[in-house]
């Protein structure tokens, strides 16, 4: 939706579009206007503006619902639980691969990356269950589930069927993922992506074995809250888009992984 500027107060009434600005104090689902650099929106309300959520830190994130499910549209970027304690940002391979408590760290340890991508986060930061804002939460793999089976009912294959995992397309946003000349696949014509406002973008992942980031631009990774119960070592489920695949994948990876993180709403 694009924003209205300059026009009077009774024919913003008319039109029903609001241009309330809201300054943000606590951790809630809040409406502000638009932020999405694209131009384009998640969920409007009836008021014309785009409803958020605001992280501890004051990060706002626009959200989107699909189904009966409500989405942060955007990758977290919170430094602190909801509780106000702090995350710890490592940046040393050795220090990442051995902490078996809460941290995050930006892509090759590069600010703008956090900005951009948001935060990689290990799952022992999701396994605390402070990490999402009041009233949201780290979805579990029942929960993404559930998401990809919306959209595959619903026609959001890239090619409008009801049956198999055809949705990454639909998940993906239209800009920063590696072109592919594969039928359906996320990085062929990017400007087709992104029919559910979901904004996935490929942040990449940094390896819990050696330390190493891998992948920008050619997929993206979110963790789940669920502990992958047939392995006797530390393993968790998580989401993965690959700009070179059409379905959106089921993995599971060592706990030490840093990984992006998307919120639902409780």
């Amino acid at each position: 939706m694009k924003h209205l500027k300059q026009i009077t107060f009774w024919m913003l009434l008319a039109l029903g579009i609001g241009t309330t600005s809201v300054v943000f104090t606590s951790c809630k689902e809040d409406e502000e206007e638009p932020k999405n650099t694209t131009g384009e929106t998640t969920d409007v309300g009836e008021d014309g503006t785009t409803r958020t959520v605001t992280d501890i830190d004051g990060n706002v994130y626009q959200t989107v619902t699909i189904g009966t499910q409500t989405w942060m549209a955007e990758n977290l970027k919170v430094t602190h639980y909801n509780d106000g304690i702090a995350i710890p940002n490592v940046t040393d391979n050795i220090e990442w691969i051995a902490s078996t408590s809460g941290v995050y760290c930006d892509y090759n340890n590069d600010a703008a990356n956090g900005i951009k991508y948001g935060h990689l986060y290990n799952w022992y930061a999701v396994n605390v269950g402070k990490l999402a804002p009041a009233g949201w939460h780290v979805p579990t793999d029942a929960e993404w589930t559930t998401l990809e089976n919306y959209l595959i009912t619903n026609g959001y294959n890239y090619n409008d069927t009801i049956t198999g995992n055809k949705i990454a397309k639909a998940l993906a946003a239209k800009t920063d993922w590696t072109t592919s000349t594969t039928k359906g696949a996320i990085g062929n014509d990017l400007s087709t992506n992104n029919r559910t406002g979901f904004f996935a973008l490929p942040g990449g992942i940094r390896s819990g074995y050696n330390g190493h980031f891998n992948n920008l631009g050619n997929r993206g990774y979110w963790w789940s809250a669920t502990y992958h119960t047939n392995y006797s070592t530390e393993i968790a489920w998580y989401r993965d888009l690959d700009y070179n695949f059409a379905a959106i994948a089921s993995g599971s990876d060592s706990q030490r992984g840093g990984l992006s993180v998307r919120c639902v709403k409780d």
